[in-house]
């Protein structure tokens, strides 16, 4: 569904990535792990159309996107749900879940999908009037969520979904994932909580200073020895 051949990014002089290549496979949940500033949201970002890359080619089912802005590669299907959630907290969860669905693919499908969206998260439906900036940090990363959903995506990109909440939220954050995936989405995961992403995901990539230097199913690199010396204190 989505390959990313031999990209290359640099920020000003910096390189973020050094050609970096994977597949993700339609239906999978692809887990991307490494340590802070291993270049792993400079590859979401690159996918999704807000970094360009120096070299090399990203195709989504067998369309290059590699340079496109990023409202065409969303309007492609590519979904991403951000690192810190980024909702617009000024406005309420429904603008919110609006503002997901001006993509010119989803507008016909707006009603259907805000169903969707509000049967999956329940407290949401609750909170439609309530500024955003105001709801609890499970709740808004319920709602980047939701608004990711709107826009009909056929594979979601999660950066740090579970950053800087409970356990408890956690659980549920990733269950949702698990849920979203079982109903036809593609996921890609980057994720602090590397035991639990490894656990879900079929395929998993290590990521070190730009660099692919493992890749393999999730089991697999659970199992390795030096990534459990290296992300699991083990």
């Amino acid at each position: 569904m989505l390959a990313v051949d031999g990209i290359s990014v640099y920020h000003g002089d910096a390189q973020a990535l050094d050609e970096v290549s994977l597949t993700v496979d339609e239906g999978a949940i692809v887990a991307i792990v490494g340590a802070n500033g291993a270049g792993k949201t400079s590859l979401i970002r690159t996918i999704a159309g807000m970094h360009r890359p120096a070299s090399g080619r990203i195709t989504f089912q067998g369309n290059e996107i590699a340079g496109l802005p990023s409202h065409q590669v969303c309007n492609l299907g590519i979904g991403q749900v951000a690192e810190g959630r980024q909702i617009f907290p000024s406005l309420s969860v429904s603008e919110n879940l609006d503002m997901g669905a001006m993509l010119p693919r989803a507008r016909g499908a707006r009603e259907r999908n805000r169903q969707r969206v509000l049967a999956m998260f329940p407290k949401l439906a609750e909170r439609l009037a309530q500024a955003a900036g105001t709801l609890s940090g499970g709740e808004q990363q319920m709602l980047a969520i939701g608004r990711c959903l709107m826009g009909e995506p056929r594979l979601v990109m999660f950066d740090e979904p579970s950053l800087g909440l409970a356990p408890t939220i956690v659980h549920d954050v990733l269950k949702t994932i698990r849920d979203l995936n079982a109903e036809g989405i593609t996921c890609v995961l980057v994720e602090q909580n590397v035991a639990v992403s490894l656990k879900i995901a079929s395929r998993a990539y290590v990521l070190e200073n730009g660099r692919i230097t493992l890749s393999g199913t999730g089991a697999e690199l659970l199992a390795d020895a030096r990534v459990r010396q290296a992300y699991l204190g083990i």
